[in-house]
């Protein structure tokens, strides 16, 4: 950062650590044991397309390197478009296999951002579900370094569950950097992954 930009006001942007996701099963943990909420089983990747054949490589390759995985239960990685125009990359695996879905969301994000596709990066998500039937997505913003969580209210429509929110940033604090700026706890109605 320069001078000039300390005069104008302008901060570095926030460098992305991948690695921040492998947090996840020990903040499932604490999530667990202080609000009820176990993991789905469910995450996801959202991103930009972008047209060509490059990009259309990358996405094949993850896509086939992940489906490559002896061990996975249930169907294979999907890929499906949402109304805004976002690619999610959705993995499943079973609610006890945590460890390797987070592997998964790194794999997707890493190989993405080794070819070069880094800014098309929008978050990744993971699914979690208390005994009540109510939902929460813990969000990880690529471009900030952070997550929030995303709790969609039980009976439909697009109302969030701020509450809850609120409740699960304050239970996650020690375990996840956590987004402090509320204005960026952006909804990701009909992710997929968060079912």
């Amino acid at each position: 950062m320069g001078l000039l930009d300390i005069l104008l006001g302008r901060t570095k942007p926030v460098a992305p650590d991948l690695d921040r996701l492998f947090g996840l099963p020990s903040a499932a943990v604490t999530l667990e044991a202080a609000a009820g909420f176990t993991p789905t089983g469910h995450g996801s990747v959202c991103f930009a397309s972008v047209e060509g054949a490059a990009f259309d490589d990358v996405r094949q390759e993850v896509r086939a390197l992940l489906d490559a995985d002896s061990e996975r239960t249930g169907p294979p990685v999907e890929v499906s478009r949402d109304d805004y125009g976002y690619t999610w990359l959705v993995s499943r695996r079973g609610p006890d296999e945590l460890p390797a879905l987070v592997g998964d969301l790194h794999a997707v994000n890493s190989a993405l951002e080794g070819s070069g596709f880094g800014p098309q990066l929008l978050c990744s998500a993971v699914g979690f579900r208390d005994g009540e039937g109510r939902r929460l997505g813990l969000v990880y913003l690529y471009k900030r370094g952070t997550f929030y969580p995303f709790a969609p209210l039980p009976e439909g429509g697009e109302r969030r569950d701020n509450a809850l929110e609120l409740q699960v940033r304050a239970v996650l604090g020690n375990d996840l950097r956590v987004e402090q700026d509320l204005g960026r706890w952006f909804p990701v109605w009909g992710a997929p992954g968060l079912g």
